[in-house]
């Protein structure tokens, strides 16, 4: 199945069979950070960066209930905790590998920090700035653009969220109308 990004146009192949798909392993680590979200009730996403050699130097997940904090995205942690590992801000070498589809806030943190490639999993297509609903990180006119990885364990990802979410959903009312 391909997916089309509204926006560009562009359009990416399927991922190689999970087993197979390099990134695969290191998505399996975002998501196990992913799931550290959960008893804060913060959404369940997870992001790791990974040195030029594949080794973990940031780590996390969204914490945005657990803090008050509207910047605690799983990216943003992530990358200050790199940069700290790393001792500045430059993270040239490095790759951020995130279960989601990064927003504007993480997209253009992404692109500060001079990462050379962002991987991602699920789609989002509310706030997606990677591809979906805009292509903030490979965007011509900025002077950095890392590459981009979508779709990496896409279904995993998505099931994450959509075990979060489907509890919080209210249910449709029933055809016919109202029983009042």
């Amino acid at each position: 199945m391909q997916h089309a990004f509204p926006r560009t146009g562009r359009q990416t192949s399927p991922r190689p069979d999970p087993l197979r798909d390099p990134w695969a392993p290191a998505m399996r680590l975002a998501l196990a950070e992913a799931e550290l979200a959960l008893p804060s009730g913060d959404v369940p996403v997870g992001a790791i960066v990974l040195d030029g050699a594949g080794a973990v130097i940031g780590r996390g997940h969204n914490e945005r209930e657990a803090l008050g904090d509207p910047t605690a995205h799983a990216e943003i942690l992530a990358v200050r905790e790199a940069a700290k590992a790393v001792g500045e801000w430059r993270l040239t070498g490095c790759t951020l590998v995130v279960t989601l589809e990064p927003c504007t806030m993480c997209a253009g943190a992404i692109v500060l920090s001079r990462l050379d490639r962002v991987v991602y999993g699920a789609w989002d297509d509310k706030a997606g700035a990677a591809g979906s609903l805009w292509d903030v990180i490979r965007d011509r006119r900025l002077n950095h653009r890392p590459e981009v990885v979508p779709g990496v364990l896409a279904p995993d990802c998505a099931a994450a969220l959509t075990a979060f979410f489907d509890p919080h959903r209210t249910p449709a009312p029933p055809a016919g109308g109202s029983n009042h």
